[in-house]
């Protein structure tokens, strides 16, 4: 199930456990993510990408929104 929550949320589910996602560009990955999460730049996102993912727990998948 795909469900769009806010930061204070997704700091909600960061302390039940879940995997972050960061899609953003890896060389913005580099100078800021959140502790834990990995590094899928939407760019390069393919199937064998996420085929390591553990898909029976949460995941919040972000990136930056400017507005």
């Amino acid at each position: 199930m795909v469900k769009r929550i806010d930061a204070p949320g997704a700091q909600r589910k960061a302390s039940r456990g879940v995997q972050f996602v960061d899609v953003l560009p890896a060389s913005i990955f580099v100078q800021e993510h959140l502790p834990g999460a990995r590094s899928l730049p939407l760019e390069t996102l393919r199937a064998d990408a996420v085929a390591d993912l553990d898909r029976s727990q949460p995941m919040v998948v972000y990136c930056f929104d400017q507005h």
